[in-house]
């Protein structure tokens, strides 16, 4: 008789490694709640999404069968403002966990993409065509109804008109403002549906964020590793999990990581600064093994 077959339980690295190798079957809501399973172990993501699948079956059983999409619409935001009671964190808007989806469902309370995420999710659910939009500045969700886009805010659920959105791109169109041609960028382009990998992307930098102004390099570490999996050809993440690295000590892996950078940006404009870096984390590196 053959011994018995030992299947090893993935990592939490390895795992979301699997759910963004290829674009066509990434599923952004399963993704972004991997994201959390380094933060709270023992997670089951599958678990969080059969919580999701209930929600949405829970709305869905209430909707008449000739609901119009307006109707669906209005019922979807009572049942998720309302009901549910789901809000941005306005208090603590920073705290990590609001980018944690598992924490969001759990509290109620989140940012405007974990918040996104979860809206369109029940919304497609029940038949409605919605996406999320990487506005700048604030993660927002569009809507295709019969009668033309609505653009909803996932904060407190306010339908945005045209003018609000234009106000909202001020700040940012004044900053960019010596970019060529940048204020006469059409405000539907700004609209436009964010893909996965996109989300998945924005998601994790805000996490970056967080964890670089509380200087958490572990939990950054974290992080970068995956932003390093979602983008394996965005060069300046390996230059970012460099620098963690170094502060975590791990010499010898963070010049691996500058290697790589140095090699795919040779003129960039830091990397005079990061080869003098290099070359003192491998004397370093030399100093230890003496």
């Amino acid at each position: 008789m053959g011994s018995p077959l030992h299947f090893e339980t993935p990592t939490a690295l390895e795992y979301f490694a699997t759910l963004v190798a290829d674009d066509a079957s990434l599923s952004v809501l399963e993704a972004a709640v991997a994201v959390a399973q380094e933060d709270l172990p023992g997670l089951d993501p599958q678990a969080v999404l059969a919580e999701v699948d209930a929600l949405a079956e829970r709305l869905r059983r209430r909707l008449p069968a000739d609901a119009a999409p307006v109707q669906k619409l209005r019922l979807l935001n009572r049942y998720f403002f309302q009901e549910l009671g789901f809000a941005g964190n306005v208090n603590n808007y920073y705290d990590r966990r609001n980018s944690y989806l598992p924490e969001v469902l759990r509290t109620r309370r989140g940012i405007p993409i974990t918040l996104a995420l979860l809206f369109v999710e029940l919304a497609q659910q029940i038949g409605l065509k919605a996406s999320g939009v990487s506005f700048p500045g604030h993660f927002l969700v569009k809507l295709h109804l019969p009668g033309g886009e609505v653009v909803i805010d996932p904060f407190d659920g306010r339908s945005l008109s045209r003018e609000a959105l234009e106000e909202r791109l001020l700040p940012y169109r004044r900053r960019r403002r010596g970019a060529q041609g940048d204020d006469d960028v059409p405000l539907g382009l700004y609209l436009q549906k964010a893909e996965p990998r996109a989300v998945v992307a924005r998601l994790l930098r805000n996490l970056k964020e967080i964890h670089r102004g509380a200087r958490d390099w572990q939990r950054l570490l974290a992080v970068l590793d995956r932003l390093v999996v979602l983008l394996p050809d965005d060069w300046e993440e390996r230059r970012d999990r460099a620098l963690v690295l170094a502060e975590l000590g791990r010499l010898e892996a963070a010049a691996t990581d500058a290697v790589t950078y140095l090699q795919h940006r040779p003129d960039a404009h830091d990397a005079p600064g990061l080869r003098s870096l290099l070359e003192a984390w491998r004397r370093r590196g030399s100093a230890r093994s003496r």
